[in-house]
């Protein structure tokens, strides 16, 4: 089974996620309380072609960080299960995405080492009223959740909302690359020359 489906409840936040890769029809319903973290998991979720469920509440009148970090520890948790579950995936994946003036690139390896890179320099430091360095958080739970090595580059853009769509896209595609099923293998064993991940 390509899916995993989790709930994290903290005092702070309650967020559940659905993430499937095997959907035939892929649905994508994102409620975070955040409208452009919902159009950014929703385009992550599109380009990747991945089914993405996530339901998010949590104290958006203290601060939208546990809520923008939390999301990305679960979304992560839950590609760390489908690993587990699923076995051996292609583990690498790659995207260079442009989008209008900007260009932004993602390079995953599922290797059980936990590490975020993130490179993200924006002319404008906020995506309507959304705040863009809480993106650092999303990406660094994320990292974290998955135990994968997450590289993120904003490479070049003069419109902030063109370069974090653009990471989001090539985010997604660079997922679906990763976690595709890899049957030649022998089990998660098999994706590494140490023979565990």
């Amino acid at each position: 089974m390509r899916r995993a489906e989790l709930t994290r409840a903290t005092k702070e936040t309650s967020i559940s996620v659905k993430i499937a890769f095997d959907a035939p029809e892929p649905h994508r319903e994102i409620s975070t309380g955040l409208p452009f973290l919902d159009h950014m998991l929703y385009s992550c979720s599109h380009h990747g072609g991945f089914e993405l469920i996530v339901n998010a509440t949590g104290d958006l009148d203290v601060d939208p960080h546990h809520v923008v970090e939390d999301t990305g520890i679960v979304i992560g948790s839950c590609l760390e299960q489908i690993l587990r579950d699923g076995g051996a995936t292609a583990r690498f994946g790659h995207a260079v995405i442009p989008m209008d003036e900007a260009l932004s690139e993602a390079t995953i390896d599922v290797c059980g080492r936990p590490t975020l890179v993130y490179r993200a320099e924006f002319p404008q430091q906020f995506a309507g009223s959304f705040p863009l360095w809480l993106f650092r958080e999303f990406f660094n739970g994320l990292a974290m959740g998955a135990r994968f090595a997450l590289h993120l580059e904003c490479r070049y853009g003069e419109n902030a909302h063109h370069m974090i769509e653009g990471l989001f896209k090539a985010l997604g595609k660079a997922v679906a690359q990763a976690y595709r099923s890899v049957t030649e293998q022998s089990g998660i064993a098999g994706m590494s020359t140490k023979g565990a991940i």
